[in-house]
């Protein structure tokens, strides 16, 4: 019987330090390291996505970032396509894939047996519902989803428009609701030797590293580089572009809000995402939490990490 390939991976709230622990491990165990982050793939943003600099990455491999530009489409199916092929080769070369971040989508698309259609993309149905989401607001396309793929309705958030209307494309296309596609969404993968381990901390620590962490953006030029953007040519309308650390910059930029409303508005919006990550990695009971307030230093995160691991690759 043909050996399971290894994946470890290092998951957590954003802020928590997963970037420094994952080099760490990395490094004690033969590691290359898989970004998971549904920003980090963006060329040009750097200070608001948090991104590793090559600088810091302590001649470790890192694989998915700056792979698209800021107005290309990459979907959760593009990460899942790469994510393997990258797994694949990491073990054939005899090193340990490390798949480190905290976009819980593009990590169940690895960990859970997830269903994607293929259907192709129909631009002439996406500029029609874009331009009546546009005009009549998100919330006509969302009640039409519900009434067609109520199932797909209840796990996409009324505002993410583009998965709104991917449900609909693919309705419109092929007759059958995307649910049906996804049958198996909680349906937990075997395909891996798989090791999970969650990063967490006391959550006032972890809001005020958050807050800290908003403040050394702004001083790094968080305001130049949205500017530096739009000079490009990227619209604030791209989806790169709402993310969290863009979206808030544009009131600012436009002259509708102060810098410390802009930098306060970022720090509410940071803190409420962490928690929205936890909350939905909480759900897989296969993950080994550690707290990482128990421990002095990343170094000895690391190590801990390094000798669970080993255990049992």
């Amino acid at each position: 019987m043909k050996e399971k390939e290894k994946l470890l991976v290092i998951l957590g709230p954003t802020g928590v330090g997963k970037t420094s622990v994952s080099i760490e491990v990395a490094k004690n165990l033969k590691g290359e390291i898989i970004s998971c982050d549904s920003m980090q793939i963006y060329k040009y943003m750097n200070i608001g996505t948090a991104k590793i600099m090559p600088e810091e990455m302590d001649n470790i491999p890192h694989h998915l970032i700056d792979i698209v530009y800021p107005d290309e489409e990459f979907t959760v199916h593009d990460f899942k396509v790469k994510t393997e092929e990258c797994i694949y080769n990491i073990n054939n070369n005899g090193h340990i894939p490390i798949l480190v971040g905290g976009t819980g989508l593009y990590l169940n698309s690895i960990v859970y047996e997830l269903k994607f259609t293929n259907v192709e993309p129909n631009f002439e149905l996406r500029e029609k519902y874009n331009f009546i989401a546009d005009k009549y607001g998100n919330e006509k396309l969302y009640k039409e989803l519900l009434k067609i793929d109520p199932i797909s309705a209840k796990n996409i958030n009324i505002n993410d428009r583009k998965r709104v209307i991917r449900a609909l494309e693919i309705f419109q296309t092929t007759g059958k609701p995307m649910s049906s596609h996804n049958k198996d969404f909680r349906k937990e993968s075997n395909k891996y030797n798989l090791l999970m381990i969650g990063l967490t901390m006391d959550r006032p620590v972890l809001y005020s590293r958050i807050n800290t962490r908003v403040d050394k953006m702004f001083e790094m030029g968080l305001i130049e580089e949205v500017e530096d953007l739009l000079n490009m040519g990227y619209t604030k309308d791209l989806i790169s572009m709402k993310a969290i650390g863009y979206k808030e910059i544009f009131p600012y930029l436009e002259g509708r809000a102060s810098l410390e409303e802009t930098s306060e508005l970022l720090k509410r919006n940071t803190r409420r995402y962490a928690k929205r990550q936890l909350t939905w990695f909480r759900r897989d009971k296969r993950i080994k939490w550690i707290d990482v307030g128990l421990f002095n230093s990343t170094k000895s995160i690391g190590k801990y990490i390094s000798n669970y691991a080993e255990k049992i690759y």
